[in-house]
């Protein structure tokens, strides 16, 4: 699988759109993978891994984002079932489910019905070890211009993730134990 050829086929390689997506998705590729290492003993697909985070966020340029140089007309939490359906339709449904299971650190129906978001009705949470190493490692990654490459401490993500709930702050605080991840200043 060549991903940024499959990326270039929907992005200008000269756009602002593309820097975001290819630069976003190389640096959740990396700590994906230093993620992966921690759990190696469970076998994780780490091809997989890396190819799924370069991809995950395929589906922004069709939301409407312009700070990132997205022009469509969807708004932005639609870009992770968007970009399963462009991944399905290129004839990787595993790496399609990445995109659609890794927005916050999931989204279930009764997420999607109480927040009245224009979703999907199904369940998108990460189910493999694979997705939720993905979910976790695109939380320490932000596509804000000021901060793009810019690793968010645990505490900042931390208070990110409380805003939408006990629930979800509770999987991003259990996630953090069994990735072994290492505090931080």
């Amino acid at each position: 699988m060549d991903v940024l050829k499959i990326i270039e086929k929907y992005y200008e390689p000269d756009s602002k759109a593309y820097h975001f997506l290819v630069h976003h998705g190389m640096l959740v590729a990396k700590k994906a993978l230093q993620v992966a290492e921690r759990v190696i003993d469970l076998n994780p697909d780490i091809k997989f891994i890396e190819e799924a985070s370069i991809l995950h966020d395929i589906g922004i340029f069709m939301t409407y984002a312009p700070k990132i140089g997205c022009f469509g007309y969807h708004p932005y939490i639609c870009h992770g079932y968007l970009g399963r359906e462009i991944l399905e339709r290129e004839g990787f449904p595993r790496h399609a489910i990445v995109c659609e299971t890794h927005v916050g650190v999931g989204l279930t129906v009764k997420d999607i019905e109480m927040n009245n978001l224009p979703l999907p009705k199904r369940d998108m949470t990460p189910k493999t070890l694979e997705e939720k190493i993905i979910c976790f490692a695109d939380k320490f990654y932000s596509k804000k211009q000021n901060s793009l490459g810019k690793e968010k401490s645990v505490s900042e993500i931390r208070e990110i993730i409380a805003k939408f709930g006990e629930d979800k702050l509770k999987q991003f605080d259990e996630w953090l134990i069994f990735f072994k991840e290492p505090s931080q200043p």
